[in-house]
């Protein structure tokens, strides 16, 4: 990581092993967070910001990420009387559900912003080499003064294909890594020591893995996104995850279109209402598969637009 962004660190006391980036994400609020605390949260967003604020009796305070905002918070919208009493702010990017990306100056102002108002500033960073055009996504500890109030979390799954493999990171000042790592000593006992192995072995391969899968994601990208667009359908292209954000059809609700694509289509996609009240109106949909499954999706997709 620290190679990676250019940002160093102490490995005894600023990095922690997770069980997963999903694990250390649901149990950060414990560490921190007070019951009547309220914790802001992207809106749409990973459903475990949300579920691990409410798990410890904290008050969730939804986030909007908008189009028109290149789905990045407007902090100045956020009600003053909800702020005073937050503890926690939850940042993603590369973001899911949207595939959006921030600038550093993006994060520079979260810091700002953070610093200002006594907030933790977490950024779950999972997509963080999932990018395509070589636009690299910063980390937040690019972002100067970061390192006083953030702590960023760092996923094998998607680097690496390592998806239920469950081993991740997270990296902070001392005295953050502290506190989670207070918790998960109470609640689990640590990564599984042949998986560590393995992780160990993830991190010594050649940078050519990494861009490979790069490659692969985006020549599925750039199969899918422009089909989808040659039927009609409102999507940006994505600059990084692999994810892809569709406006639903005009007139249709995320959940009900959703449906249809599965009764009608057999396609399985999930509606954006799912992340959150800011996602309906849209769907989301993924470029893991093959591009010969996405290429079949899109003739169904063609078929169902001709009835």
């Amino acid at each position: 990581m620290g190679h990676r962004f250019g940002v160093k660190v102490e490995p005894a006391s600023q990095v922690l092993a997770l069980i997963g980036t999903k694990e250390g994400i649901g149990h950060l609020p414990l560490a921190f967070v007070n019951p009547g605390d309220r914790v802001l949260c992207p809106d749409p967003g990973y459903p475990v910001y949300h579920a691990g604020t409410v798990f410890c009796g904290g008050v969730p305070v939804r986030m909007p990420l908008l189009s028109q905002n290149d789905f990045l918070p407007d902090f100045g919208k956020i009600p003053a009387a909800q702020l005073k009493r937050a503890r926690l702010m939850w940042l993603n990017y590369p973001n899911n559900p949207t595939a959006a990306t921030a600038p550093l100056s993006f994060f520079a102002e979260a810091v700002r912003f953070c610093r200002k108002h006594g907030l933790i500033l977490a950024h779950d960073m999972a997509y963080s080499e999932i990018y395509y055009d070589g636009a690299r996504p910063p980390s937040i500890f690019e972002a100067p003064g970061a390192k006083d109030v953030a702590i960023e979390f760092h996923s094998l799954s998607k680097t690496y294909n390592m998806t239920g493999w469950r081993v991740g990171f997270a990296v902070a000042r001392p005295e953050l890594i502290a506190a989670l790592a207070a918790v998960k000593g109470n609640l689990d006992s640590g990564v599984v020591s042949a998986i560590q192995a393995m992780a160990i072995e993830a991190f010594r391969a050649p940078a050519e893995m990494t861009d490979s899968i790069r490659r692969l994601y985006q020549a599925r990208r750039d199969l899918f996104v422009p089909g989808l667009q040659a039927l009609g359908f409102d999507v940006r292209l994505p600059k990084a995850s692999f994810y892809v954000w569709v406006k639903v059809p005009k007139g249709k609700k995320s959940a009900a279109f959703c449906t249809e694509l599965l009764e009608k289509a057999g396609i399985v996609a999930t509606p954006g209402n799912g992340f959150g009240a800011a996602g309906e109106g849209y769907f989301r949909m993924t470029l893991t598969a093959p591009e010969e499954r996405l290429q079949l999706a899109l003739d169904r997709l063609a078929k169902l637009k001709r009835r």
